[in-house]
């Protein structure tokens, strides 16, 4: 049969191809993003519980209330919205799934969207299988601070979208106060819709306040959040997560997600909706990882990459332009073969991939595991 792909262009990911190679080299695998240690005991036998109770059919459409009452709650809470469960909120199968939805709801063919970069790399896909072109405006290493004028002067009368994504993958910055001020005041005026991916909401460091758009009414107003239980419960496995925004945006959104995956896991959404009601559960995440991160920072300090501290996610930008000429592909591929130790070439989330000799690495690790990978680094 003959048929031109909708993705020519697309090939296996990056953090697959990592992964890969980690496994067949026998590697210290940082590169993909998953927790490398157990999920609270509470929260297997919360959905254990939930399955011999007999929630094992299709859960409503938008996900079950009591879950979207207690996620309606935290934002609120948090963030001093007003997102109301019946209609704002609807449960996903993992972040990207709510993003695919997104995407597909609202671009048609030659819709324009923005994506600043480096960007995790379901965007640009989604959009163009879906007719759209993306507008890539480049971020600079290592600040990757961004020019809101220079993202103005982007729209034109057929931009539809922005996507923002903050605390950031793969670099670990956050967006500001200034920079949702800034954001909000070019977007005023116009009919653009904005995509928040915001995964990492509760992986942010030095008390630091994580920067939603749900704090910025003008903002939430025209917005969708993404967000993961993967990320926050150590569950990325389950893939479950949710979408946030106004009635009228969600109503649309519901009408492609319906056909799209319908409903998502039921027995775990009974669990989740009793574990949110224990703040601690996320509240703690932040000092969790800044202790992961200060520790791997401690350990390499005396190695050759240069660095500056994550602020949020789970992930560690380091420079090694001081240690090789080559391009972040090959010495990544060549730290995963000699020195057994995988992380993630940042290039590939580039525009035209352009190569700031930055590698990504995950420390979402156990204490031993960053102990194991810092004595390799140190090395080289």
């Amino acid at each position: 049969m003959d048929h031109t792909s909708k993705l020519p262009n697309v090939s296996t990911t990056i953090f697959t191809k990592m992964s890969r190679m980690a496994h067949e080299y026998d590697a210290i695998n940082l590169s993909q993003g998953f927790p490398g240690f157990g999920t609270d005991p509470h929260l297997h036998k919360l959905v254990t519980n939930a399955m011999q109770s007999g929630y094992n059919q299709y859960a409503p459409m938008a996900g079950i209330y009591s879950l979207r009452e207690n996620i309606a709650s935290k934002i609120n809470t948090l963030y001093g919205s007003d997102y109301h469960p019946e209609h704002d909120i609807t449960i996903t199968a993992g972040a990207t799934q709510a993003i695919y939805t997104i995407i597909s709801t609202f671009i048609r063919p030659d819709d324009e969207v923005i994506v600043l970069k480096p960007a995790y790399d379901c965007y640009e896909p989604t959009v163009e299988v879906n007719g759209g072109k993306v507008v890539s405006i480049q971020l600079k290493a290592p600040e990757y601070k961004v020019n809101w004028n220079t993202v103005k002067n982007a729209f034109t009368p057929k931009t539809k979208m922005l996507i923002i994504n903050t605390p950031h993958n793969p670099t670990g910055t956050v967006l500001q106060k200034e920079d949702m001020l800034a954001m909000e005041r070019i977007l005023e005026g116009t009919d653009i819709i904005v995509l928040s991916d915001e995964v990492y909401e509760h992986i942010i460091f030095d008390d630091v306040q994580h920067e939603s758009v749900a704090r910025y009414p003008k903002l939430a107003a025209r917005s969708f959040i993404t967000a993961s239980f993967g990320k926050t419960f150590h569950t990325t496995g389950w893939k479950m997560g949710y979408a946030a925004a106004p009635k009228y945006l969600m109503k649309e959104f519901q009408k492609v997600h319906q056909f799209n995956v319908f409903c998502v896991n039921h027995p775990m959404q009974k669990a989740f909706a009793t574990y949110l009601k224990t703040p601690s559960h996320y509240i703690e995440l932040a000092q969790f990882y800044q202790n992961k991160r200060d520790l791997f920072l401690e350990l390499i300090k005396t190695s050759r990459f240069k660095m500056i501290p994550a602020a949020g996610t789970y992930f560690q930008m380091l420079d090694f332009s001081e240690i090789t000429e080559e391009s972040d592909m090959i010495f990544a591929e060549r730290l995963t073969k000699e020195n057994k130790i995988a992380a993630i070439p940042t290039s590939v989330f580039n525009t035209d991939q352009e190569d700031f000799k930055m590698l990504r690495f995950c420390f979402a690790k156990t204490d031993e595991t960053l102990q194991q990978a810092a004595a390799i680094l140190n090395t080289i």
